[in-house]
């Protein structure tokens, strides 16, 4: 590691660890594990030569590293999973989200989710990303996303007794063959 990215990793840690731990435990649902998973973010991030302009970018950068090595674990552990109960044929215990940062019923609705719904829901959701970028981070379809996030949201609400309306409002093009140009409107 270069002593640029030395320092970058060390402005990191001291300015925004806790942070990126609270981000890592929305996704795990458990703080040893969500350190555990922001740590090999960070090697991984810092041992590949990447260079930051900012601190922020640097987050933003780990930030996905955490959604990535997530997704990873989750698919492993599936996996596994699977091997237990095809080796040993019985079910294999499943874990409890536990959380600081959520309200007990939220973690519980979360922790029900698939780990790629729960992932998705985080990224659009809590990470603010768009449609395009959750799904390049993941390495999943646009389609798989929206598919993804809208089974996990009405899960939520059924779980939560919410009601969740609207969704995303995308321009809508009107394409009239009497002008020449379209007219685009925002859907309402």
């Amino acid at each position: 590691m270069s002593r640029d990215g030395a320092a970058m990793l060390d402005r990191l840690v001291a300015e925004r660890y806790g942070g990126l731990v609270a981000y890592a435990t929305v996704l795990t649902g458990d703080r040893h594990e969500a350190q555990d998973v922001l740590h090999d973010a960070l090697v991984s991030t810092f041992s590949a030569r990447a260079s930051f302009g900012s601190v922020p970018q640097a987050e933003a950068y780990v930030r996905r590293a955490v959604a990535s090595r997530f997704v990873d674990r989750a698919r492993r552990r599936g996996r596994e999973r699977a091997a237990v109960v095809r080796l040993a044929g019985r079910e294999a215990v499943s874990t409890e989200l536990r959380s600081d940062l959520l309200d007990a019923d939220v973690a519980a609705a979360l922790a029900a989710l698939p780990p790629q719904q729960r992932a998705c829901v985080v990224l659009r959701h809590l990470d603010d990303l768009s449609v395009r970028d959750t799904a390049r981070l993941l390495g999943i379809s646009e389609g798989a996303v929206k598919r993804y996030v809208s089974d996990a949201v009405a899960t939520l609400d059924a779980a939560l007794g919410t009601t969740t309306t609207g969704g995303e409002r995308l321009p809508v093009t009107l394409v009239d063959s009497t002008r020449d140009t379209p007219e685009v409107r925002r859907e309402r």
